[in-house]
């Protein structure tokens, strides 16, 4: 069974610019903050608001879960001797997110800013020396065997790109006047990162033949380290960016342990679930929301063998 990773990543592109232009329109809607729940609820209904609002928080928890594996199983790619560990480490770094968070949404931005950055440098200096290792550069092909549910099952994983996008209408009112303006900016430029890395990255899994290798055995290799290796060798650069690919894998969770909250706080206003998940704690952060999502996130890793290979992965 076969499905070429490049062919469903760049099919994912298109869908990820209709879901940009959908929330630019949503951020100007709702500048008090717009995410599924409100607008699904105030256009198609409360149904459909609540069917909304489940499916997002299911999709945080799952997230959180996946994100903080998917960057552990980068750092056990460089350090193959931390592969008994995964576990532990998949813990840990949880426990450190939910312990940033309960101090603050600011602290928890400034922690991770540094990282992100080196991330987006590492990787965009990994493309462009890949790009110009393989030029001519040959379009992916799309290339399916195996049936139609092996094709949507990597579709839905190919769409993990998007995650977070739905963060920037959901905290408009975060953001300084004037907030519309630079929530959009904010969103542009998430979307454009996004475009160039997926784009590129998909790019140098078609040009150095790289395909997925089996997480949690002996030998695994998750696909980013081995682009990284192909393109940049395996020295000092290598280290740097599977450390920054951790980092910023565990801002995707925190994106988890901002919205997460801020779901559960809305049903709770409308009397969906308890009130005490409306309410702020010391640091003024929705404490009951974060316990929760840290709870059902640390289950989910404890529980199921292979994480990385769930479909949000």
């Amino acid at each position: 069974r076969y499905i070429s990773v490049t062919g469903v990543q760049t099919c994912a592109l298109p869908i990820l610019l209709i879901v940009y232009f959908s929330y630019r329109q949503t951020i100007a809607a709702y500048p008090n903050g717009g995410g599924s729940f409100t607008v699904a609820r105030e256009n198609l209904g409360p149904t459909a608001g609540l069917v909304a609002a489940a499916a997002l928080a299911v999709d945080y928890i799952l997230n959180a879960a996946v994100a903080i594996s998917a960057g552990v199983g980068a750092i056990v790619s460089a350090v193959p001797s931390l592969l008994p560990h995964t576990l532990a480490l998949c813990l840990a770094v949880l426990a450190l997110l939910t312990i940033v968070n309960m101090r603050g949404i600011r602290s928890a931005g400034l922690i991770f800013m540094a990282p992100t950055y080196a991330f987006v440098v590492t990787l965009a200096l990994t493309i462009g020396s890949g790009i110009s290792q393989l030029l001519p550069i040959q379009p992916p092909a799309l290339e399916v065997s195996g049936g139609m549910w092996l094709l949507m099952r990597a579709f839905a994983s190919g769409c993990t790109a998007m995650t977070g996008v739905e963060a920037v209408s959901n905290g408009v009112p975060l953001f300084r006047p004037p907030t519309v303006a630079l929530a959009r900016k904010t969103l542009t430029l998430i979307v454009a990162m996004l475009v160039v890395l997926l784009g590129g990255l998909a790019l140098l899994v078609n040009g150095f033949d790289i395909i997925a290798t089996p997480p949690g055995q002996a030998g695994y290799q998750s696909v980013i380290s081995q682009v990284v290796a192909a393109a940049m060798g395996r020295g000092a650069f290598y280290y740097l960016t599977m450390t920054a690919v951790l980092t910023v894998l565990a801002l995707s969770a925190n994106t988890s342990f901002a919205d997460f909250p801020r779901v559960c706080r809305v049903l709770a206003a409308e009397h969906y679930l308890p009130p005490e998940f409306a309410r702020r704690g010391s640091r003024l952060v929705f404490t009951n929301g974060i316990v929760e999502l840290d709870r059902k996130s640390t289950r989910l890793n404890s529980s199921h063998t292979d994480i990385s290979r769930m479909p949000s992965s």
